[in-house]
């Protein structure tokens, strides 16, 4: 951001009163919602800082570190004091009357779009940090930034006469154009960039899953391997007494008169060699009569992806590829335990998402009686289970679901009704089907492939 353009924000901003709110909605996005609901955010990313304008929206998650805590109760519901842009930097610098304070007091919330140590900071009167986006100790800089420490001023930036020349100076009444055009043109790289990112997972989930339903051997070929082991194991027990303590094969002739050498594993026994392929050949017997269901459950994963790749594809925003595909979803999954299902987060609660028959009926058997259930109506598809820890949810949790749960039961455009109950009001009938009472439901309007939260 341009000096100067900082100023026309700070112009602009400090026309109004008081904030409503203020709250994290990215990992480094800062939103702050003044008067008559309008709201603008502060990209703090290192060397890529920005601020911008759109309408507000619920973030997918909550951030609840002491930053967090201490911006929501300090600046929410407060008056604003004053917004200034100290001479020769960067910064944007708010002067707060708490709502929440006993008594009178002030606060600065400073924003400091330096690149390198770009960094929203809390301070006290006495310029002294009270908490901070980041903490930067004195192995990084000069300047301490963490709790309790005095903040130091930054050197000043000088600026060379020609560049001053080259800008030109923004109106305050120009300004919501320009953080509105800057949001569609940030919009518009990130989605690019998010969209190239996302793909390339999920092509590499799919692409696991087709190389693993190539390597799945064939019913005929199981048989035949069968078959195969259980006469080596007979014409074992048949020419034990042939076999010495290291022998690695054996040589024989089988009950049809064919010459046959049969490899002898070096980590058994002779006595239990025909057990040895007595078991291989019952593996392979078991592997044949279910290795449909295997297939069956790799291509409905298989399909599982490829609709959220055709997803991804007609997302059009940022909110929407992350629900698709979280950030650090390996390790959400590994830290909450999830071995069956898709797992995803929509505002802090915990959906699963069943990517074939055998995971919808896991689900179905491991959700608790008030989680909520959901499917859409008279399609086979994916059930969704929302953990609920018997908390009411927000209706724009139930929709962003029931819109997840559309997208991962059909393909074709059109206007679906999603049923939802509680778990403890489902019955499960044969395989995957069931039976369900004191139900709602929710319109989801698909069009094409796309998504629209």
């Amino acid at each position: 951001m341009k000096r100067e353009e900082l100023e026309a924000i700070a112009l602009r901003l400090g026309r109004y009163g008081f904030i409503v709110n203020a709250r994290r909605v990215e990992d480094n996005t800062i939103e702050i919602r003044f008067e008559k609901q309008q709201s603008y955010f502060f990209d703090m990313t290192r060397g890529k800082s920005s601020v911008y304008k759109r309408a507000s929206r619920r973030p997918l998650q909550g951030y609840n570190a002491p930053f967090d805590k201490l911006l929501h109760t300090l600046l929410s519901g407060s008056r604003l004091k004053a917004i200034s842009v100290p001479p020769n930097d960067r910064i944007v610098r708010f002067e707060i009357e708490p709502k929440s304070a006993y008594k009178s007091k002030t606060v600065f919330l400073q924003l400091e779009f330096t690149g390198r140590y770009t960094n929203a900071i809390l301070l006290d009167e006495k310029e002294t940090v009270i908490e901070a986006l980041r903490h930067i100790d004195e192995q990084h800089s000069f300047r301490i930034v963490r709790p309790g420490a005095r903040l130091l001023s930054l050197p000043e930036r000088v600026v060379a006469t020609k560049e001053k020349s080259k800008v030109r100076m923004v109106t305050p009444e120009e300004v919501d154009a320009l953080l509105e055009s800057n949001y569609l043109q940030m919009h518009k790289e990130r989605l690019a960039i998010a969209k190239k990112q996302k793909l390339s997972q999920v092509a590499k989930k799919l692409a696991k899953l087709q190389k693993e339903i190539a390597k799945l051997p064939s019913e005929d070929r199981l048989h035949e391997e069968a078959e195969r082991n259980s006469r080596y194991g007979n014409l074992i027990l048949a020419n034990l007494h042939k076999i010495a303590p290291y022998d690695t094969q054996l040589s024989v002739v089988d009950f049809d008169g064919r010459s046959v050498t049969i490899p002898l594993p070096k980590e058994i026994r002779s006595n239990r060699l025909g057990e040895h392929y007595f078991n291989l050949a019952k593996r392979a017997k078991n592997r044949a009569r279910k290795v449909y269901i295997e297939q069956e459950n790799l291509e409905s994963k298989k399909r599982f992806y490829e609709n959220i790749y055709d997803a991804i594809k007609e997302a059009k925003e940022l909110y929407e590829l992350e629900l698709l595909v979280p950030k650090r979803g390996k390790s959400k999954r590994k830290r909450e335990g999830v071995r069956e299902g898709e797992l995803f987060w929509i505002e802090d609660h915990k959906v699963l998402v069943g990517r074939n028959a055998k995971e919808n009926r896991s689900l179905l058997k491991a959700a608790k009686g008030n989680d909520i259930w959901m499917h859409v109506r008279q399609i086979p598809g994916s059930h969704v289970i929302i953990r609920t820890d018997k908390q009411n949810l927000p209706t724009t949790v139930l929709e962003a679901a029931a819109k997840l749960c559309v997208d991962f039961s059909t393909k074709s455009p059109g206007n679906y009704l999603v049923d939802y109950t509680k778990r403890k009001f489902v019955k499960i009938q044969e395989g995957t089907n069931v039976e369900y009472d004191k139900y709602q439901t929710i319109s989801v309007l698909k069009e094409g492939i796309e998504i629209r939260l």
